[in-house]
């Protein structure tokens, strides 16, 4: 046995801690954040072997420090070894700067705060090559290693031989530029113009991962969050940004910080792929970003020699309530998903039908190739066939109404029977329909206009498709909007629905005043009394409404008249009680712009297509009428709604393709839901 000399000891050693140029860079942007720098520029050549350049602009070195420098195990982290319990700094053993100049050429320039000017020196196998030269320098730091492993052949060898090294250093500064949102990063090639990684600091951490990963990433991101505060047990918090299902990517991402020290924990990332893999297709892997507090005390952090694991106290529980709760987090982003649209390319389309007209396969013209559409997007999207509708596969009671088709119900909203007024110029309205434009979402309106309707799925949903994906729309809330908008543009030129008998105002609001469960402590006489003062509000303002809205009210408050808002289409005449009523407490009566904007909420919500006050027959109601009920009211109900389904299908879609501009809030609040999308089921069976 034989004592080795220092200097092979602390080459061998060097070799264990500075294992490739990406680990010198990890080590040296580690040492600036724990100099508190809030900029951090990192410039490379030949990956690395030639030159790594760190810049940072941090509280910087003294020029007493500078002799001991880049001596092994010399460090202002720590000075006991007890200190390790509680070491929240990045760096610890002092071990990285030595180590560098034991296989490449050291320089280092700093200047501190208040000092007229910095110091350069030189350091090779541990030690100041000459006493530190006075020199211009800016704040901070700047350490610049050359000739990386210049004195160990097989290692640079293997090195020049393998990949650039490049790729690693971009990825160890984009993980930085994500978890520091307080830092500038910047990481560029020698002689190159432009960075490959330029972060500058923001309050987001969504934005950050926007600027390093790009905007398609985040898209598709959810924020996750998970603590456990057990007295008895390690205390733990977690936060972070999780990949959905719609997120695709041939390799995992797991960016993981531990107490702000960016670490690998092989552990955590096999079970988040086990996690993952009942949720994405084969070979798709997640997006990661994680950043777990702990006390400093439950994590060993002397475990490896480039420092990037540790040991934590209770780990095994900690990574199950990781588990569980991105488990949970994924079960439940099915219906909170945001789903990106695509237009109906025409060309395709009209191709599309002369191919299904002449029932033969289309022959290209000579020196054109087809192109074979996939299998996976290889549907029907002409919305004016009514192939492949729910009814095609019906069998069983047929419709009472005639069925005219969709081209028919187009032609009759298109035609314009109508001379435009005076009205139509008041700029109060033009405000108003400029804001239902202003708001329009595009992506909603491609697929309204180029969609197909299905079916009916329940009493307030309806099926639609749109290229390869299936849709559930809230019939409720697209007619409304629908209403509300065709309201202002039919403004002052609305053909009238006339009563057969005049109804009195009176009589009518006092009929919603009773059906008001918010009225029921109420006496009679104060709903009488609500009742006639709506009643003179509506006679008051009875000939402004008439002439804007068509709703006429004759001299003795009896109404006669209604708007036709939508051709082929009448109001369901047992919600006018509480239309009346609405009108006379609702609309803002003093204000031009808010009494158009109120009074055609109103009109939109009365014409809204509700489902019928009567119970379906056909669906969950079935069991509220048995054979003591009355037949003709189960015909009056069977006949209700049937009557709505046939307007869903032949007025209201064909409608909303022409007018109707459906509002952003309509992405959000669930009115359109993305339930099916072709591409995505064959990846199931793909996996399956």
């Amino acid at each position: 046995i034989r004592r080795l000399e220092e200097s092979v000891v602390n080459r061998i050693a060097a070799g264990e801690v500075i294992q490739r140029p990406s680990s010198a860079v990890k080590e040296l942007v580690e040492n600036s954040l724990d100099a508190g720098a809030s900029t951090v520029s990192v410039t490379v050549k030949d990956g690395g072997l030639k030159l790594i350049q760190v810049s940072d602009d941090g509280h910087g070195i003294r020029f007493e420090d500078l002799p001991i420098l880049c001596e092994r195990h010399t460090t202002s982290k720590l000075s006991a070894y007890e200190d390790l319990q509680t070491i929240k700094s990045m760096g610890f053993r002092g071990e990285a700067l030595a180590s560098m100049t034991y296989v490449g050429h050291v320089t280092v320039t700093t200047i501190t705060e208040g000092q007229l000017h910095g110091y350069r020196v030189s350091y090779k196998d541990g030690v100041m090559e000459n006493e530190p030269k006075p020199c211009a320098a800016v704040k901070g730091t700047q350490v610049m290693v050359e000739n990386l492993f210049y004195n160990m052949v097989a290692r640079r060898k293997t090195l020049q031989n393998s990949n650039d090294d490049y790729p690693k250093i971009v990825d160890f500064i984009s993980r930085f530029a994500v978890h520091h949102i307080n830092v500038n990063f910047s990481c560029r090639k020698h002689g190159a113009n432009r960075a490959d990684v330029h972060s500058a600091s923001t309050s987001s951490r969504l934005d950050a991962i926007r600027n390093v990963y790009g905007a398609s990433v985040v898209r598709d991101l959810m924020e996750i969050e998970v603590s456990d505060e057990n007295a008895g047990d390690a205390v733990f918090k977690m936060d972070g940004y999780i990949s959905n299902a719609n997120y695709v990517a041939k390799k995992i991402t797991m960016i993981l910080f531990i107490n702000d020290r960016l670490v690998d924990c092989t552990s955590l990332k096999r079970a988040i792929e086990f996690v993952y893999s009942a949720t994405l297709p084969q070979a798709s892997k997640p997006f990661i970003y994680m950043s777990i507090n702990l006390p400093p005390e439950h994590i060993d952090v002397n475990i490896h020699p480039t420092k990037k694991e540790v040991s934590l106290l209770n780990q095994e529980r900690i990574i199950e309530i990781i588990k569980n709760t991105i488990e949970e987090k994924l079960r439940s982003s099915n219906t909170t998903r945001i789903f990106q649209t695509q237009a109906v390319n025409p060309s395709a389309l009209t191709q599309a039908n002369m191919q299904k007209e002449k029932g033969t396969e289309v022959k290209m013209s000579s020196g054109m190739k087809s192109q074979k559409i996939p299998v996976s997007q290889m549907v029907r999207t002409d919305p004016r066939d009514p192939s492949g509708r729910l009814h095609t596969y019906w069998h069983g009671q047929s419709s009472n109404h005639e069925k005219k088709s969709d081209l028919v119900s187009v032609r009759n909203v298109v035609r314009s029977r109508r001379n435009p007024k005076d009205a139509c110029d008041l700029s109060s309205r033009h405000e108003l329909l400029t804001e239902v434009d202003s708001n329009c979402h595009p992506g909603l309106l491609s697929i309204v206009k180029n969609c197909t309707y299905v079916g009916l799925a329940d009493e307030v949903f309806a099926l639609i498709q749109h290229n390869t994906r299936l849709y559930l729309v809230n019939v409720v809330n697209v007619s409304k909007e629908l209403m509300y908008q065709q309201a202002l543009c039919r403004f002052g030129n609305f053909n009238a629905i006339q009563l057969s008998e005049p109804a009195p105002l009176r009589e009518l609001l006092l009929m919603a005043l009773k059906d008001d469960v918010l009225m029921g402590d109420e006496n009679d006489e104060e709903k009488l009394e609500i009742a006639e003062v709506n009643s003179e509000i509506l006679k008051e303002n009875a000939e402004m409404i008439n002439e804007y809205f068509s709703i006429h009210i004759d001299k003795d408050g009896n109404l006669t008249r209604l708007p036709v808002v939508l051709d082929q289409y009448t109001p369901d005449t047992d919600r006018l009680p509480e239309f009346l009523l609405n009108m006379g407490n609702d609309v803002t009566w003093d204000d031009e712009k808010e009494c158009f904007r109120t009074a055609a909420a109103a009109i939109g919500n009365f014409y809204a297509l509700h489902p019928p006050i009567l119970p379906n027959p056909s669906g969950s109601g079935i069991q509220l009428y048995k054979k003591d009920i009355d037949q003709e009211l189960l015909a009056e109900a069977e006949t209700a709604w049937s009557q709505r389904e046939w307007i869903i299908q032949h007025v209201l879609f064909p409608s909303m393709r022409l007018f109707l501009k459906p509002p952003k809030s309509m992405a959000t609040d669930g009115t359109f839901v993305q339930v099916a999308s072709l591409e995505k089921l064959y990846k199931i069976f793909e996996r399956c």
